[in-house]
């Protein structure tokens, strides 16, 4: 053994703070923008933006010649010296002349003014007149503070509130922890048990939750549901027997079955599932925790179509333009003892500016070779999607697939044909006779089409789809390929489609 010294020459990845903020910037959606954005401005100092350093102050700034420039901060700081020192010399006089107790004991007995009753001050806050839907869970405890419970059947009924799925079924099932391992079901018993009520009378509690509005909320399973709906409506012995014991022929249609088990015509059973149809099957339908109609999408870019031209430009709307406040550096530069800090958030400010951008021009830039190679889809629509993955953009770009990956994700384009997530146009190819590919996705729109303008009584099969692709648009795809993109599009198997009335 002996100490030695060696040269060695090698390559090595490094990634650098920069690169490390670049890379997390690019995948952020808009609003985690906006949001990483404010953060910056309320942590860094010599960050400025349109709302602190407005962009035409800062142009004219630009323009003035440096030596007028400095000249012209020395004097106003020279006035703010002044200024400050003679008004620090007035305010502390002034300290002194307050009797502040006696100020604050005034305001205490002071009487608020009366509000006018002109104008606008009568009316009440905007906030108290906006709408909002109202949730199942509010809808459902606000019965239960209208019920007669006990202080234990309150509690056991808020255990079952807080178990509803989001159809308002009650879930009951054990969950899966971090490690794989699934905690047990439990049972209406063991939350009685819980909330201090006894065993015995859980069910009588929970059925009187159950003929809430809506009917059949807090049911089980769907087919307790349909029946606590029934017994409500007054649904005579055979559609009760039904919903009972034939639950699963009901969903396969199979009323042969359920006529000989029951020994009844099937005509009558016929007329018993019309009944049945009526019921609904998902008590938490009218109901929501999220207003579906307050959710809005804004684009990151748009595409535009000038002539026979198609032009991408970015959406800034929103997010703030990012600048150097250079007159609060340049007199913070000045204390020896703040060169250090303002250097190192003068850097950091440089490379969040310069990531930014970097990121509106790599958005451009993806979006603009979408366009190219997507053309028909935006002057003809989603038939005419073409084919399209990660490496063909990447190649033309001269980027890496990674990037186009996080360049791609939560990043909305606002087109002719509609509004859609970049990963919209990327779908891989599939085959077709004596044709060029066509697009998973335009093979998806061909099969609910043909879905859409089926016979109801007699549905199409996948295999039949499956031949209607083959035949009409020349497209060779597998039975379960069919049967894959139409769960996809949540269609039901043709079994389930069928439409006997």
């Amino acid at each position: 053994m002996e100490i030695k010294q060696q040269l060695k020459l090698s390559q090595q990845l490094v990634m650098t703070p920069q690169l490390q903020q670049a890379i997390r910037l690019l995948q952020l959606s808009r609003l985690e923008l906006i949001d990483e954005i404010r953060k910056e401005l309320d942590a860094n100092p010599v960050l400025a933006d349109d709302d602190i350093d407005p962009r035409g102050k800062r142009d004219a700034a630009e323009r003035e010649a440096p030596a007028a420039q400095e000249e012209r901060v020395d004097r106003m700081e020279d006035r703010m010296r002044t200024a400050s020192g003679d008004q620090q010399k007035t305010d502390e006089k002034n300290v002194r002349e307050i009797d502040w107790e006696q100020f604050l004991e005034n305001r205490t007995l002071q009487q608020p003014l009366q509000a006018s009753r002109g104008g606008f001050e009568e009316l009440p806050p905007i906030e108290q007149s906006l709408s909002k839907a109202t949730s199942l869970s509010e809808h459902l405890r606000w019965q239960l503070q209208m019920s007669d419970f006990t202080e234990s059947e309150r509690r056991f009924a808020e255990l079952v509130l807080g178990n509803l799925d989001d159809n308002g079924f009650l879930d009951l099932k054990g969950i899966e922890r971090e490690g794989g391992e699934k905690t047990p079901d439990i049972t209406i018993e063991e939350l009685a048990a819980e909330s201090g009520l006894d065993p015995e009378d859980a069910p009588d509690v929970l059925r009187i939750m159950q003929e809430w509005d809506p009917i059949g909320v807090c049911s089980r399973d769907l087919g307790e549901c349909l029946r606590v709906q029934a017994e409500a409506f007054g649904f005579d012995d055979l559609e009760l027997s039904v919903i009972e014991k034939h639950m699963h022929n009901l969903e396969k249609h199979n009323y042969q079955a359920i006529a000989k088990d029951l020994k009844v015509p099937v005509e009558e059973v016929y007329e018993a599932v019309k009944e049945i149809q009526k019921l609904e099957s998902r008590p938490a339908r009218n109901f929501t925790e999220q207003d579906e109609k307050s959710i809005a999408i804004t684009p990151d870019v748009y595409v535009i179509r000038e002539a026979d031209k198609w032009i991408v430009t970015d959406n800034d709307r929103g997010v703030q333009r990012l600048y150097i406040n250079e007159s609060l550096t340049k007199q913070l530069l000045k204390d020896p003892n703040a060169k250090e800090f303002i250097g190192e958030k003068l850097r950091n400010a440089q490379w969040l500016i310069r990531a930014i951008e970097q990121r509106r021009k790599t958005i451009i830039r993806v979006t603009e070779c979408i366009v190219e190679k997507q053309r028909e889809f935006f002057e003809k629509g989603v038939s005419f999607l073409k084919p399209l993955v990660l490496r063909d953009v990447a190649e033309t770009v001269g980027m890496h697939e990674s990037t186009i990956s996080r360049v791609t994700t939560n990043k909305y384009v606002h087109t002719p044909q509609g509004l859609f997530e970049l990963k919209f146009f990327f779908n891989p190819p599939i085959r077709r006779v004596s044709e060029e590919d066509i697009g998973s996705r335009s093979v998806k729109d061909a099969i609910d089409k043909i879905i859409a303008g089926e016979d109801k009584s007699n549905p199409l099969s996948d295999q039949a789809i499956v031949e209607m692709l083959q035949k009409d648009n020349g497209i060779q795809i597998a039975r379960r390929t069919v049967a894959k993109y139409r769960e996809q599009l949540g269609i039901l198997s043709s079994s389930k489609r069928k439409k006997l009335f």
